[in-house]
């Protein structure tokens, strides 16, 4: 087996997948650098990775749908955007270890761009797509369910406005909405600094300060869900 299908192979047991076309793969791994001739766009992973995004946001769509039934759409929109943004992508290219397996230009690789967080997640994305183009949906989904899964059930940020998990906190257990106040406001017109105070009958209360009162507001809210235990304060 030559090196290139040696370090192909590699790629197919880090993602689970075995390809029957292999060129596919391998377009999937090649920066627009390393190509060299006529239509370099066209023989590089940039159509791959507008196929894989398309693919990924299907797939994710779908596990999201069944995995929170009771989700309304505003909330599957907001962890379909956390699941495939750029930062996600990367890391899962990171987890499949396809780094080291990028073709890049001299100047590119010297450079150290395999390990860039744009480069890492487009090829992620062009992995996706190599696996639907070679395998079908059931094969991408797959692979996507094996990779983003983890990600699905941890997600890494809050997917919710402090806001709005607060009054839904609030509305289980029988109170009113919860009522926000201005306590200062510092600082010259051009950049004021607000303290705002959040209230709950029966709850003491929790004081933020933000660049605006909108972000004030969110800084309690989250504050006052720490102080309770719904959220982690690395969650808010």
């Amino acid at each position: 087996m030559n090196a290139v299908g040696s370090d192909l192979a590699s790629v197919e047991e880090r993602i689970g997948y075995r390809f029957r076309d292999r060129s596919i793969l391998e377009l999937a791994l090649s920066h627009i650098s390393a190509v060299k001739g006529e239509a370099p766009r066209l023989r590089s992973y940039q159509r791959m990775e507008f196929l894989g995004d398309h693919v990924l946001g299907s797939v994710v769509s779908h596990m999201l749908y069944l995995a929170f039934p009771e989700g309304e759409e505003g909330e599957l929109s907001r962890r379909l955007a956390e699941l495939v943004r750029e930062e996600a992508c990367a890391e899962v290219a990171q987890d499949m270890d396809l780094g080291p397996f990028i073709r890049l230009g001299p100047g590119e690789s010297q450079s150290g761009a395999h390990k860039r967080r744009a480069i890492l997640a487009d090829v992620a994305e062009g992995v996706v797509a190599a696996v639907f183009l070679d395998g079908g949906y059931e094969a991408a989904h797959q692979v996507v369910e094996r990779f983003w899964r983890p990600r699905l059930e941890t997600p890494r940020r809050p997917l919710r406005d402090a806001k709005t998990v607060l009054q839904e906190w609030a509305q289980a257990r029988g109170l009113p909405p919860p009522s926000y106040r201005e306590v200062t406001r510092s600082g010259p017109d051009h950049a004021p600094r607000f303290t705002v105070a959040v209230d709950l009958p029966g709850l003491a209360s929790e004081q933020a300060d933000g660049a605006s009162k909108q972000n004030a507001q969110k800084a309690a809210a989250a504050a006052f869900l720490v102080r309770e235990g719904v959220w982690k304060k690395d969650e808010s």
